[in-house]
């Protein structure tokens, strides 16, 4: 059978660079150039504006002028562009299966419009984080102290949103059941992400695990090393914002030992920190000063995915610190398409995409003592990351992650 599908994201990657509209516009490529597609059409959420107009960015790519009126029900700030342009876009492209990436920035009754459409129509959503679970960005950490949140019921959620009762919060999540009944099958890219919403209720043979697709490029070979030299290049590539850890990294370069600092240089590929809390870019920039001096850091900066493997040649290691859970960090996927082992905090989708002792590293979330300790550790041992990036395996590819995602249907 020929598809007709529509691939639904919360982001064009022309303008926003994140792992799930990264994943989402990948997912379209590949589907696009398939002898089995009829036709691929892409739609994303753009400019955080709700005048409801839908636009051709390019062939078969439109852009809505589409929000969501908040994060507690994920409803459409335009209810009537939902029943209108987009359900004539429905309408007009008759697809076969529904791939949506995200409803944030779209609103859940997208899926009822789809469904009133074509009953037949297959939705197949990906949940790519939290956020039906979780009213706090779909983080599950506390929001006052950022500890790790195990569970959700609404007495938990009430003492994060004391402004909300706990009555609300199961009103919440029956309103979000309500249109998840719509879905004919989920997707998540990690099995602990899975498991989480199995716990919240959604049956577990109503969500598969399919981790997302990366380039098919060649691995990187190892970087060259002069005389006496080791694998002591590390390096972070994301957001610098609370959830990711750096500030836990950079307290940890400052525990090292002089005489070990030769084994340790880290590099910071980030971005976002202008758009944090005052405080919190403070106390980087506080941290970050005397490092630099000292030369432990070096601070590159932003950088694009085209970037990404001319930067990733020069290092060795790949951190992902993060103090939250993490889903299935874009990133790691991306040091093993490239060929780079990876330390990460052992918890959450990190522990579950790189094996311990394998392909990487686990390190206890938040101990800035063991990250430490750990750096100098893999940076003064050439043969353990010999070890390591022999255990690497080549993730799916782009075109293999849409096979299994048509399997579904």
């Amino acid at each position: 059978m020929n598809h007709r599908i529509l691939i639904i994201a919360h982001a064009h990657p022309d303008f926003s660079m994140g792992g799930a509209e990264m994943a989402a516009y990948q997912f379209y490529k590949a589907a696009a150039a398939r002898s089995d597609v009829e036709s691929a059409t892409f739609l994303a959420a753009h400019g955080r504006f709700s005048s409801g107009s839908i636009r051709l960015r390019r062939e078969n790519e439109y852009l809505w002028e589409q929000n969501t009126s908040g994060s507690f029900q994920f409803q459409g700030s335009n209810r009537h562009a939902t029943l209108t342009a987009f359900r004539a876009l429905i309408e007009h492209i008759r697809p076969t299966i529904v791939y949506m990436h995200h409803y944030i920035f779209l609103g859940l009754e997208c899926l009822r419009v789809i469904k009133d459409v074509d009953p037949s129509i297959k939705i197949i959503v990906t949940l790519h984080e939290m956020l039906a679970i979780c009213n706090n960005n779909g983080q599950m950490v506390k929001t006052e102290s950022l500890r790790l949140c195990e569970r959700e019921t609404p007495e938990d959620c009430h003492r994060c949103f004391s402004h909300a009762t706990p009555e609300s919060f199961w009103l919440r999540k029956q309103f979000i059941m309500s249109y998840f009944d719509l879905v004919d099958h989920f997707v998540t890219p990690s099995t602990f992400l899975k498991d989480r919403y199995v716990a919240w209720g959604i049956a577990s043979d109503r969500i598969t695990m399919i981790e997302n697709g990366q380039s098919s490029m060649a691995p990187l070979p190892p970087r060259t090393l002069l005389a006496n030299q080791k694998r002591s290049r590390f390096a972070f590539f994301g957001q610098v914002n609370p959830y990711k850890g750096v500030d836990i990294l950079l307290e940890a370069l400052t525990l090292i030992q002089k005489q070990d600092q030769k084994y340790v240089s880290v590099e910071i590929h980030g971005a976002n920190l202008e758009h944090q809390s005052l405080e919190f870019q403070k106390k980087i920039n506080e941290l970050r000063e005397p490092l630099e001096g000292s030369g432990l850091l070096r601070w590159v900066g932003p950088y694009t995915r085209e970037d990404l493997p001319k930067r990733m040649e020069r290092i060795d290691w790949l951190l992902v610190p993060s103090v939250w859970w993490e889903n299935s960090p874009m990133v790691i996927q991306e040091a093993f398409a490239l060929g780079r082992p990876v330390i990460c905090s052992g918890i959450g989708g990190m522990a579950e995409k790189v094996r311990h002792g394998v392909d990487g590293w686990h390190v206890q979330a938040k101990n800035r003592h063991e990250w430490a300790d750990t750096l100098v550790q893999l940076g003064r041992d050439v043969d353990i990351w010999d070890k390591l990036h022999e255990g690497i395996q080549k993730p799916i590819t782009y075109n293999d992650c849409v096979t299994a995602h048509f399997e579904l249907c």
